[in-house]
């Protein structure tokens, strides 16, 4: 005679048992397999540019680490929103994600509206690397120093002129910065880009341009233009005999543009690891070490964490500069 059995009970574990197995197997995905198809890194940006370059060498290294196919995906337009857009409405599975730069954190306080929430749509990766503008003038400017351009500044108000690339960018709020911090007042000239701009400058249409290394390095290399001070808070090893704003007169002064990867908010917290630490073999490259000289580029892939503190704090510190200077987008 068989022993006794209760069906019931037998019924009820093996369901039981069932359902974990599925659960497992769903889960799977996220722990061990990922990624199994391309990774898309999306720049809300034109090609070219160089949170562009920085994205497409983070992708081509990151694909040797993770074994799979990291293409970057340009969606321009509205200041980054497009771009940030679409990955916040994206599946959270890792497979879509967010080149972040300054504009993400200043964004929230220029335009009244975003079709998403900067804290709740996005999960931080890593904070890929920070960068610095220079300060130029023309190669022939009487002005030579900081101090020069604080004097001149303060000799005729609103005289002298800055050329932006738009109104928000790094480089039009390093120069509110620095009216702010330095006590004087500058003219504003938005271009629709850093060439246009850098032209006028060399053509003594604007007398001062706070810009990116990359945009400058090779003209001022060749003489057209002067490097008065770097943006950062410390000096650069690309430019060691250029003072930084605050070593020059400006006690106190950094203005930094930043490079960081998010995905969308529901993302698993495996997943995030993992390309965390893609992110971080990456910037340990040989390639990134030449894109940190020719970019000014400090490299970090910082954890999460750090991250998200550091998002926080750039969101703080300029909404600050941009309610005291009265800037919107419309």
């Amino acid at each position: 005679m068989f022993p006794h059995v209760d069906l019931k009970r037998y019924r009820l574990l093996f369901a039981l048992a069932a359902c974990g197995l599925m659960v497992m197997q769903a889960a799977s995905p996220a722990l061990a397999g990922y990624p199994d198809r391309i990774v898309k890194i999306v720049v809300p940006f034109a090609p070219g540019g160089g949170t562009d370059v920085v994205a497409r060498t983070l992708a081509q290294e990151m694909a040797k680490d993770l074994g799979q196919s990291v293409i970057v995906e340009n969606k321009p337009g509205a200041g980054t929103i497009v771009g940030t857009q679409v990955v916040a409405a994206s599946d959270p599975d890792g497979y879509t994600l967010l080149m972040g730069t300054f504009a993400n954190a200043v964004n929230p306080s220029l335009y009244a509206k975003l079709p998403y929430d900067p804290e709740r749509d996005f999960a931080p990766v890593a904070l890929i690397a920070r960068s610095f503008n220079i300060v130029v003038v023309n190669a022939r400017s009487p002005i030579r120093s900081i101090a020069d351009l604080i004097a001149a500044a303060k000799a005729e108000p609103d005289k002298l002129s800055y050329g932006t690339y738009g109104t928000g960018t790094s480089a039009h709020l390093a120069g509110e910065l620095f009216k702010s911090m330095a006590g004087v007042s500058l003219t504003m000239i938005p271009y629709k880009g850093a060439a246009p701009a850098i032209t006028d400058l060399i053509g003594g249409q604007i007398q001062v341009m706070f810009t990116t290394v990359a945009s400058v390095a090779s003209l001022i290399a060749a003489g057209q233009l002067r490097a008065l001070a770097v943006t950062s808070a410390e000096r650069s090893p690309a430019f060691p005999d250029v003072p930084t704003v605050a070593e020059a007169g400006v006690p106190g002064y950094s203005a930094e543009s930043w490079y960081g990867l998010f995905v969308p908010g529901k993302t698993s917290g495996n997943i995030i690891a993992r390309i965390n630490r893609s992110a971080a073999t990456a910037v340990k490259s040989e390639v990134f070490k030449r894109l940190a000289v020719s970019e000014g580029l400090t490299m970090v892939a910082s954890p999460p964490d750090e991250l998200d503190r550091y998002f926080r704090g750039e969101q703080a510190r300029w909404r600050k500069v941009i309610r005291d200077a009265g800037i919107k987008v419309e």
